[in-house]
């Protein structure tokens, strides 16, 4: 494997026009790899562009007019054989592309082994001398040494790190999500059936997170939503995962004021067409952020020891919420990783309605 160390690059061969990208991090990592997608698809004019992404994630990349197709790395049911099966036939469908260009955009093991399995002639990663298996760096052929980030906030550069070495790059660095008539289509129809359509505008709400440490009360939750009715006379459609849908539902139950419970009933690229509909999206650090703001719609994003630089969306119509404690952001699962974070424990209600209200004199 060549290195390519940060005083260097590698001019890629006039002859690359088939480019398979995997990212197989979680949905905020797909929806910040969306400025990288277009950048390969302008750098390398006459090009087409696959993305492999986690299995359930691929909706959100379908109506992007730069991806030529997208592959969900899924994991197959049924006996060992039958989990065989399905993987030699997806590892059959993906070496049919003849890929010119394959990039892991991570560091994960099941990304090397993709790479490979690719048949692609160049095979690209980082690299790193410690904490790695030898064995990964067999998978490619070239490793990148990333050099300093160029731009101070948003994920953008974590995969444009790894393309700006290979000669592709862009100061486009915002994501952006397509959404489909049909798609569009369908959000309508779902919310008529919940019965939204007798509302002009609502505020979208994601209380969860997989990461429980980056959740806010639900006491908190409900004294936002009852307040935005009030001020607003705009109810809240409060959305979350399928494995959410309980919690949202207990959530609901308990506020005075019009919310509805949409965790698990939209795809994700349905979700992607909900909140584009929204007003103002508010959340924790969670999917809901990423996947509103590359919509275009506003957002409020509540931030405890995660790293809001490294992650919030960017724009002045984006907006976060920072508790006021010196150990903010910590980059712990919880105080002494113990899964609680007791600088959101100390985050107000009034801390979140003030910045919403600045949010909301944005026409």
């Amino acid at each position: 494997m060549r290195i390519i160390d940060p005083s260097s690059t590698f001019k890629l061969p006039g002859s690359v026009r088939k480019v398979l990208l995997i990212q197989l991090g979680d949905i905020g990592d797909v929806v910040w790899t969306t400025p990288s997608i277009r950048a390969v698809k302008n750098s390398l004019p006459g090009s087409k562009v696959s993305v492999m992404v986690k299995d359930g994630f691929g909706g959100i990349l379908e109506a992007d007019p730069s991806v030529d197709r997208v592959f969900e790395a899924k994991h197959y049911p049924g006996n060992l054989f039958q989990q065989a099966a399905g993987q030699l036939s997806f590892l059959r469908d993906l070496r049919a592309e003849h890929f010119d260009l394959a990039v892991d955009l991570r560091l994960g093991d099941r990304g090397a082994f993709m790479s490979f399995a690719s048949g692609a002639p160049i095979r690209v990663t980082f690299y790193q001398s410690w904490g790695l298996p030898r064995w990964r760096w067999f998978f490619f052929t070239h490793g990148v040494v990333p050099g300093p980030p160029v731009y101070a906030r948003g994920a953008a550069d974590q995969s444009l790190r790894i393309l700006r070495k290979i000669g592709v790059d862009t100061k486009d660095i915002i994501p952006g999500l397509w959404v489909s008539d049909t798609v569009k289509k369908r959000v309508r129809e779902i919310l008529t059936g919940e019965k939204m359509d007798r509302y002009n505008r609502w505020i979208t709400v994601n209380p969860y997170s997989r990461w429980t440490y980056k959740e806010w009360s639900d006491s908190k939750w409900i004294d936002v939503i009852q307040w935005l009715w009030k001020e607003f006379a705009m109810p809240a459609i409060v959305v979350g995962s399928p494995d959410e849908k309980q919690k949202v539902e207990a959530l609901v139950r308990q506020c005075p004021t019009p919310a509805f419970n949409f965790a698990g009933k939209t795809t994700l690229a349905e979700l992607a067409g909900l909140l584009n509909l929204s007003r103002l999206h508010i959340g924790v650090d969670s999917a809901g952020p990423h996947i509103a703001a590359a919509t275009g719609t506003p957002t409020v994003t509540i931030y405890g020891p995660s790293s809001w630089q490294d992650w919030a969306p960017v724009g002045e119509q984006h907006r976060v919420v920072l508790p006021d404690m010196d150990c903010v952001p910590c980059k712990k699962k919880g105080c002494n990783h113990s899964g609680r974070s007791l600088c959101l424990e100390a985050l107000s209600a009034e801390s979140v309605k003030s910045v919403i209200s600045e949010a909301m004199k944005k026409p």
